[in-house]
């Protein structure tokens, strides 16, 4: 049996990288355990027509941010790590800082001190020294920072096919197999 993959969905534009995770993880049957933050709810109605319960019921469990005694707010609850998509610069910075004042930051911060892999996809633009300094300890400390860049080498025709090229190097990080975008192969055409 597969260890669950926490899945956190933060304010930052972008929402739907979490959402479609959620949605290719549970085609994939991967069990999922979500934690939406307060601002995500808000950029969701802004930024998608889905509705928070159409998200919720994308993940096998669903934890309210303040919930600081959830499963995955301890180290001894097992999983195959952590993926915050999208992460704000304020989660990062929480991370990094190790201020667990929520249950993202303290699910992070959990899989962190367990030696788990935590990826955080950051979503900001430009990025500056204080952000890029955050990002940094936070590798620092282990988490692979992955924000949501797109490849075009797999010749992407769709917004979707781009979503999908970020999320597939998501799941590599965690090791779960999928057919997200063609990998390159070092063929060039001629």
């Amino acid at each position: 049996m597969s260890l669950p993959l926490v899945v956190a969905i933060t304010g930052a534009s972008g929402v739907i990288y979490g959402v479609e995770m959620l949605r290719v993880l549970k085609g994939l049957g991967q069990e999922t355990h979500l934690i939406l933050s307060e601002a995500a709810g808000m950029n969701l109605a802004i930024e998608t027509d889905y509705s928070l319960d159409e998200v919720r019921s994308l993940a096998n469990v669903v934890y309210q941010n303040k919930d600081v005694g959830a499963a995955v707010a301890s180290g001894s609850f097992r999983t195959r790590g952590m993926i915050v998509a999208p992460c704000t610069i304020k989660t990062l910075s929480a991370i990094a800082n190790s201020f667990t004042y929520n249950l993202v930051a303290r699910a992070a911060d959990v899989t962190l001190k367990e030696r788990r892999t935590l990826v955080l996809m950051v979503r900001e633009t430009p990025f500056h020294k204080g952000h890029l300094d955050l990002m940094s300890r936070a590798a620092d400390f282990g988490a692979v920072i992955l924000p949501p860049i797109p490849a075009f080498y797999h010749k992407p025709e769709t917004i979707l096919d781009i979503i999908h090229q970020s999320i597939g190097k998501a799941l590599d990080q965690v090791g779960i197999e999928h057919n997200l975008f063609k990998r390159w192969t070092g063929d060039v055409p001629d």
